[in-house]
């Protein structure tokens, strides 16, 4: 945790957003629809690299980031999570917004995010779950974006399951959950799009492969893409 805390110097943060594009990742996000095991997939996939490149910089990253905000702005981590939730300010009391003693305004708290996102990836070594991670890392080059979708009936089965919900209770939940990260990705977009497919290298229906298999195939496909374009670049530089 205290890792994260690291991107809120300001020198460190400035270092790192300022640092050449060329040297920016590598990076993994992972988007999802509601109930595909994301966090479990992340934490495979990170598992995986470490092992396959024998080092131990991967690391997989969530909910992390709501408190490196929260220490950011210094407002109560809800205040971000209620961003994210969709809860904009116009719907709560200033009473409840006024964390601190002080006025946090959505604007703030988006750019926020978005620097606290942008250089955790730009830093690499990243698997990045949700947070709006494909919009706001697009421009990196040494990136794969993942989503990850499954049919309605089995993410609902899938989440009343992990969350001891009732029929109605989950589809209700998956739903609400699923407009509200597909509107956060929009939230990052300089021009808003009615698709996002676009957005991503690689969809992966996680009714045909567990886990395991789904990280195998996640690291298979950074090798082939990312690893690839980085060796490139590597024999290009060692000519000149």
């Amino acid at each position: 945790m205290e890792k994260f805390f690291d991107y809120f110097d300001e020198r460190y943060r400035e270092s790192v957003l300022n640092s050449p594009a060329s040297e920016d990742g590598p990076v993994i996000t992972i988007s999802r629809l509601t109930g595909c095991d994301a966090r479990e997939v992340a934490s495979n996939i990170v598992e995986k690299l470490n092992s396959q490149f024998g080092i131990t910089k991967w690391k997989w990253v969530d909910k992390d980031i709501i408190y490196s905000i929260a220490k950011e702005l210094n407002i109560d981590t809800q205040r971000i999570e209620n961003y994210y939730e969709g809860i904009k300010l116009s719907n709560l009391s200033e009473m409840i917004m006024a964390f601190s003693g002080g006025f946090v305004s959505d604007l703030r708290v988006k750019k926020a995010i978005k620097d606290v996102v942008l250089s955790i990836c730009k830093e690499g070594y990243v698997v990045l779950v949700g947070r709006g991670g494909v919009s706001i890392a697009r421009d990196i080059k040494d990136a794969l974006h993942i989503k990850l979708v499954a049919p309605f009936y089995w993410r609902t089965e899938n989440v009343m399951r992990k969350k001891n919900m009732d029929l109605p209770t989950a589809e209700k939940y998956v739903i609400e959950t699923d407009e509200k990260r597909n509107d956060l990705i929009q939230t990052f977009l300089d021009k808003k799009t009615k698709n996002t497919d676009s957005l991503f290298d690689v969809t992966i229906n996680r009714i045909s492969f567990n886990i395991p298999e789904t990280a195998e195939l996640v690291v298979s496909m950074y090798e082939k893409k990312v690893v690839k374009q980085m060796s490139e670049r590597k024999k290009i530089k060692s000519v000149f």
